[in-house]
């Protein structure tokens, strides 16, 4: 005797159809909810966390206070918002504020290791002197922005420029209006 396919009594056909078909859609709606909760990740990673900036970073002078205890600033990595780029740059609340009295070694494109090794000395210690205590951010009379965007600042603690500490520590010099060979 032979069966026909579609025999009525032939239920696993149409049972493993159906399996099929289910297994299908848990795949799609486990892959749906595994992007939902990767998107939702990664957007709480990048959220801004504490206070909302401040109306103006503008406002001279801007005091900002932080508990000298819990360090506020490191080192740059991919997502800037208080952070140091190298030892005259840095973001605050997400502004990138160039500071504007003096001159440090360039760490991204350096021209030679000597360059290299005095800006990498002068961005570390950049991170320790912002994370100190409350600091002031004074504009400059002649510029608020550099030609890349940056807020030209002049940065000081207690009425002295953390820039003229840097240039008094040998790892920094006095802006003159125009960059100067380090090697």
């Amino acid at each position: 005797m032979s069966e026909e396919p579609n025999d009525p009594l032939d239920f696993r056909t149409a049972f493993l159809a159906r399996k099929r078909k289910k297994l299908g859609k848990e795949i799609i709606l486990g892959l749906g909810g595994f992007l939902i909760v990767f998107a939702a990740g990664m957007l709480a990673l990048n959220w801004p966390v504490g206070e909302a900036r401040p109306a103006s970073i503008e406002q001279q002078p801007q005091v900002l206070f932080r508990p000298a205890s819990v360090p506020q600033f490191a080192i740059c990595g991919r997502v800037r918002r208080t952070c140091v780029v190298d030892g005259d740059t840095f973001w605050l609340d997400g502004t990138k504020i160039r500071i504007a009295d003096i001159d440090a070694p360039e760490i991204g494109k350096p021209s030679c290791d000597y360059e290299y090794q005095r800006g990498m000395r002068a961005t570390h210690r950049l991170v320790e002197l912002l994370n100190e205590g409350p600091f002031e951010l004074r504009t400059i009379e002649s510029r608020d922005e550099d030609q890349y965007g940056r807020k030209l600042r002049v940065v000081t603690r207690g009425g002295r420029s953390l820039g003229d500490q840097l240039v008094s520590e040998g790892l920094a010099r006095t802006w003159t209006g125009r960059r100067e060979p380090w090697c």
